[in-house]
């Protein structure tokens, strides 16, 4: 009876051994951290993952299992933000249109003709207005370790566009944002909201004639092929930010923290440099495929087109003055 007990015993740690094993492969890879990627791994929005979890690993050995989940799986960027306020999902990335709809005041950084360059939107970023939004996103659900940069936002026309009259009557397609539909009717043009999945379709059918967006999706969304005009006016730089659930955050040891804040901080660096690349391919695989790149005429005038817009979005972002001053800084 011994020892047919200790041979079912026996059997019994065999059948265990599978499990046990599992369950230290998932020790040794450390806690999961679940994190959102709108687009496929050759992506600046997939790449700044990698590079952090390649970092986390080599700093953090064994103590974190970084999954990135890609191709806008988890949903859009509203539906990530959302997930990670509640927890669900440990970290995203975002533009600042989106991320503002928790923040009203952070459409600041997307007023028309305020950014001369990546530089200048760098330097505000990485400045107090920054630390102070930091803050201020902490208490509405989103730990925000550093920021990044999308590039400027360009029109895209069927036609040469220099001067800002001449989008008077044009139907252009504008993304879901107050102060985009606001910037399009100060020039006269007529916005039509319409989703990116939809816009090939509706530029090709004549549904309506322009739309404006940043480079390197230019060329991936294939939209050099019915808006071959490429206008660099730069009139909206989109910058965005890495953030974090503070569910998770919490739970995080200080050193864990100061390293994943490092960490981010380099990286976002790095997707700045991606961004800068991947224009500069777009810019060249559409001009290759017979597109065209303009340098508007008198950009002042485009500036001055805009006035409007920062005198309505003023009241919302602490006044006209810091519109100003951030313009100058």
């Amino acid at each position: 009876m011994l020892l047919l007990d200790r041979r079912r015993l026996g059997l019994g740690l065999l059948a265990l051994a599978p499990a046990l094993s599992h369950a230290r492969t998932a020790r040794a890879a450390g806690r999961v951290v679940t994190v959102a990627s709108l687009f496929g791994p050759d992506a600046p929005e997939t790449r700044i993952w990698l590079r952090i979890r390649e970092q986390v690993n080599a700093r953090l050995p064994g103590q974190f299992d970084i999954r990135i989940v890609q191709n806008a799986a988890l949903g859009g960027e509203k539906e990530v933000a959302e997930g990670v306020r509640l927890g669900s999902v440990q970290g995203g990335i975002a533009t600042m249109s989106i991320l503002s709809t928790w923040l009203p005041e952070a459409q600041i950084l997307d007023a028309p003709f305020v950014f001369r360059d990546g530089a200048h939107v760098r330097r505000v970023l990485d400045g107090p207005l920054g630390e102070e939004f930091r803050g201020k996103f902490a208490r509405q659900g989103f730990v925000v370790p550093a920021y990044i940069n999308y590039g400027a936002r360009q029109l895209l026309a069927k036609e040469p566009i220099t001067l800002p009259t001449q989008l008077s009557g044009k139907r252009i397609r504008a993304i879901q944002s107050p102060l985009h539909t606001e910037l399009w009717r100060a020039y006269g043009a007529n916005p039509t909201p319409i989703p990116i999945t939809d816009t090939y379709n509706a530029l090709k059918s004549g549904v309506v004639d322009m739309m404006d967006l940043t480079k390197g999706p230019y060329v991936g969304f294939k939209l050099n092929e019915v808006v071959p005009y490429l206008i660099e006016t730069g009139h909206i730089w989109a910058a965005g930010a890495v953030y974090f659930s503070p569910v998770f955050w919490r739970t995080l040891k200080p050193e864990q923290q100061a390293v994943l804040s490092e960490v981010v901080a380099e990286a976002a660096l790095y997707f700045d440099q991606l961004v800068v690349a991947s224009e500069a391919d777009a810019v060249r695989i559409a001009l290759a495929a017979g597109g065209h790149h303009i340098v508007p005429q008198d950009l002042e005038a485009w500036r001055q087109g805009a006035r409007p817009v920062w005198a309505s979005l003023a009241p919302k972002v602490g006044g006209l003055a810091r519109i100003e001053a951030l313009a100058a800084a």
